[in-house]
């Protein structure tokens, strides 16, 4: 894709500048700096949000018995200030002894 843009003077210089210290052209630099600065692609989101919930589920698993319950205290606490009738953590704490 080709995008031509007007730079106010003062960031222009500064891309200017940039590109220089970095010895590259300033295309590059400008590509690499949208690289860096805009969001990842909504399917890399996805995929750093459920690897995040994975390791939070392979911790909890690990977690010894009074840590869990202090866990399973808070969902049931969560859920029972909710005002809806729909739970958010029933299937979490169906195994729950209390």
């Amino acid at each position: 894709m080709t995008l031509q843009l007007l730079l106010p003077p003062d960031l222009a210089e500064r891309l200017r500048q940039e590109a220089e210290r970095r010895g590259q052209p300033r295309e590059s630099v400008a590509i690499q700096l949208l690289t860096e600065h805009l969001p990842p692609p909504p399917d890399e989101r996805r995929a750093a949000a459920v690897a995040m919930l994975n390791r939070w589920g392979e911790e909890d698993a690990k977690l010894p018995p009074e840590d869990a319950a202090a866990n399973s205290a808070v969902l049931r606490a969560l859920d029972e200030d909710r005002p809806s009738y729909r739970k958010l953590f029933a299937d979490i704490l169906k195994d729950d002894p209390r």
